[in-house]
C-alpha cells in the first residue's frame, strides 16, 4: 500500500533514496524494486528488522532490480545522521504528526535533499483527524500517537521556509478512513474486533484488485486519509 505515487516523484534508477520513518518499509520496497538505492530509517527497531528481512528477501529472489543497495537503520527525524545534500529522494510518510518538532524534522529532511532533489511529505488529513478526535480520546492521547492536525496550508508552509519548492498535491486512502473511523468508534485498544477484522480483510483484498484500488482514487477526492505534497529544492 504506497501513499506516495513515485511516478510523481519521479523515482529513477540508480537514485540514492530515504526513506525517514519507514514503519513497516513499503515505500523501501517500492524503491529498490524501482533499481534505487535506498537508506531506510525509523526509530523503532522491531520495524526496521522487519523492512530489512523483507528487503533481503527481495534481493535473494530478484524482485529488486539488478546492482540495487540497501541499508537499514535506527535514527531519528530531527537530527538525520547524513551530511548535507545527500539524497536524490526523499519519502517522510505518516511522520510529521508525531514529532514534536515538525519545522526541525523538515529543515533535517530539506538539508540531506541534493539541490535539484525531490521530496515527498504525508500527513493525515486535517477532516479525518478532526472527526477521529471527536469520535475517541483516545485517538490523541495514546502514547506514540497523533499530537497536531495538519491543513494543507500549514504543511506547506513549513516546507517552504526551509527552501522546498512544491510542485503537486494528492491525496490518498480514503477506504483507510473508513477504518480507522471503525477503530474509534468500537475502541482504538480493540484491534480483533469481528467488525476491524472483516474490514482489515477487505483492505488486504483491495491491494490486489486494480478494480477496486480505481474506486478507491475516485473516493480519494471526498473523503482522503492521507495528504501528499510533492517539493523540489532549488538549484544552488
Amino acid at each position: 500500500m504506497l501513499t506516495v505515487d513515485f511516478d510523481l516523484l519521479a523515482v529513477q534508477d540508480n537514485n540514492i533514496a530515504l526513506d525517514a520513518g519507514c514503519g513497516l518499509g513499503r515505500h523501501s520496497f517500492e524503491f529498490v524494486s524501482r533499481g534505487a538505492n535506498v537508506f531506510s530509517m525509523d526509530m523503532d527497531m522491531d520495524c526496521v528488522r522487519r523492512t530489512r528481512f523483507t528487503l533481503v528477501y527481495m534481493r535473494d529472489n530478484g524482485q529488486a532490480k539488478h546492482d540495487t543497495h540497501f541499508q537499514v537503520l535506527v535514527g531519528n527525524a530531527l537530527k538525520l545522521p547524513f551530511r548535507d545534500n545527500t539524497f536524490d529522494r526523499v519519502i517522510c510518510a505518516e511522520v510529521m504528526e508525531h514529532v514534536p518538532d515538525d519545522n526541525q524534522a523538515c529543515h533535517e529532511l530539506a538539508r540531506v535533499l541534493k539541490p535539484g532533489g525531490l521530496i515527498a511529505i504525508t500527513v493525515p488529513t486535517y477532516i479525518s483527524e478532526m472527526i477521529y478526535d471527536i469520535l475517541t480520546y483516545e485517538y490523541f492521547t495514546s502514547p506514540g500517537g497523533h499530537i497536531r492536525k495538519y491543513v494543507p496550508k500549514k504543511l506547506a508552509a513549513i516546507m517552504e521556509n526551509n527552501g522546498l519548492k512544491i510542485y503537486a498535491v494528492d491525496f490518498r486512502h480514503s477506504f483507510h478512513t473508513i477504518y480507522w473511523l471503525i477503530r474509534c468508534v468500537v475502541g482504538l485498544h480493540l484491534e480483533d474486533q469481528p467488525m476491524t477484522r472483516h474490514y482489515r480483510n477487505f483492505l488486504t483484498r483491495t491491494l490486489f484488485s486494480p478494480f477496486m484500488q480505481k474506486v478507491e482514487r475516485f473516493f480519494d477526492n471526498f473523503f482522503p486519509k492521507s495528504i501528499i505534497l510533492y517539493a523540489q529544492k532549488p538549484l544552488q
